[in-house]
């Protein structure tokens, strides 16, 4: 899975991608401080099955934190975006080709309004950021549009040689995560001349959630009030996060990150302790939770543990993987996320809390924990 951060210059993308992944980037508020894209993980909580069973997990990758699992998942901070990006302005194309393989894309915007269409500071409040929301989901029309133009005598020759519609139709949008699914679906509704056709696409392949940054700046909360009901958006302070992190990572604050306070551990002067008691009253920052509601809320994503009886896996290693797996996903597809050999001879599955058995069609639920039984394992 990947997951695309998205916006004009100056909104706090790049503080929001360090904040979330604890890489440093430049960050600055002049336009286009991210040129080539920032690739890196970060990660999202489950509650941890080794806590329900009383046994210390050990990831294989990700980590533990407090009564939480923090599984990966990767990030891509990609340049500035502004109006006519389609068209090829600022770093436009490179922006929309840099997004190809994103299955979900979190928004920032300037969610105090203190920033024009091309990132410039113009003053709290003196810009609607509505507009922002908007003009992205135009520019990615677009972007579906001229690949629909471009390719449209190919579609229409494959067409005419024997295929399906949509599997013409799927052979040009598969590398932007079009499904044949929605490929098939959208040949039901429309045709290859429909205006809605390339929205529909779009919004199929590119799930979008709002993350409106600078949640404590002024006016900040009152465009939040106006747009909420309207939008799928979450205010967060990206900078609070980000200062937060760090101050757990020098050891001087006991942190969850999602959480609602921290604990401070270690010593601090008099300003890095004033900073914290204005940080800790606008917590939580909430820019877990945006990635985690675009993860499991809105892509539908579940988690879940594979969970032999002993628990371990050949190194010793309790509990080491969490799969997140897409919404519908059975224990067979589960059991080919794992390994070929083992879908190969898969019998069925076992439920490590009730010890039911569990067909190989038996559709994943958040957070369970399932034994794969193979004709192999049988031995």
């Amino acid at each position: 899975m990947e997951i695309g951060l998205v916006g004009k210059p100056s909104v706090g993308k790049s503080t929001f991608f360090s904040a979330i992944t604890m890489i440093d980037v430049p960050i600055s508020d002049r336009p286009f401080t991210t040129i080539e894209p920032n690739v890196g993980v970060g990660y999202v909580r489950v509650e941890d099955l080794g806590v329900e069973l009383g046994v210390q997990s050990n990831p294989r990758s990700g980590f533990i934190l407090g009564k939480y699992r923090f599984v990966p998942v990767k990030i891509i901070d990609v340049a500035g975006l502004v109006p006519g990006a389609h068209e090829g302005r600022g770093l436009g194309n490179k922006f929309l080709n840099d997004l190809n393989q994103a299955e979900g894309l979190l928004h920032i915007i300037d969610l105090s309004g203190s920033t024009d269409e091309e990132g410039n500071f113009v003053g709290y409040g003196k810009y609607d950021p509505e507009k922002d929301i908007l003009f992205l989901e135009r520019e990615l029309d677009f972007w579906y549009k001229d690949i629909l133009e471009r390719n449209r005598p190919k579609i229409e020759r494959e067409i005419k040689a024997g295929k399906e519609p949509w599997e013409a139709l799927y052979s040009v949008f598969s590398s932007l995560r079009v499904t044949e699914e929605v490929a098939r679906e959208a040949m039901e509704k429309y045709d290859l001349n429909s205006e809605e056709l390339p929205q529909f696409l779009r919004k199929k392949s590119k799930k979008i959630v709002i993350v409106g940054n600078k949640k404590d700046a002024p006016h900040a909360m009152e465009n939040y009030d106006r747009l909420k009901d309207r939008w799928d958006i979450i205010p967060v302070s990206a900078e609070a996060e980000l200062a937060l992190r760090k101050a757990a990572k020098a050891g001087l604050i006991k942190y969850v990150y999602g959480e609602s306070d921290f604990e401070i551990i270690g010593e601090l002067n008099e300003k890095q302790r004033e900073a914290l008691e204005r940080i800790r009253k606008i917590m939580p920052t909430n820019v877990q939770q945006a990635l985690e509601h675009l993860v499991f809320d809105v892509l539908g994503y579940v988690a879940v543990f594979p969970a032999g009886s002993k628990l371990k896996d050949k190194q010793g290693r309790v509990l080491p993987d969490c799969f997140l797996m897409k919404k519908g996903s059975t224990v067979m597809d589960f059991a080919k996320t794992i390994h070929s050999d083992i879908a190969k001879g898969l019998l069925y599955g076992i439920d490590l809390r009730t010890k039911r058995r569990l067909a190989k069609d038996y559709v994943l639920k958040h957070r369970d924990a399932i034994e794969l039984v193979s004709a192999g394992s049988r031995g």
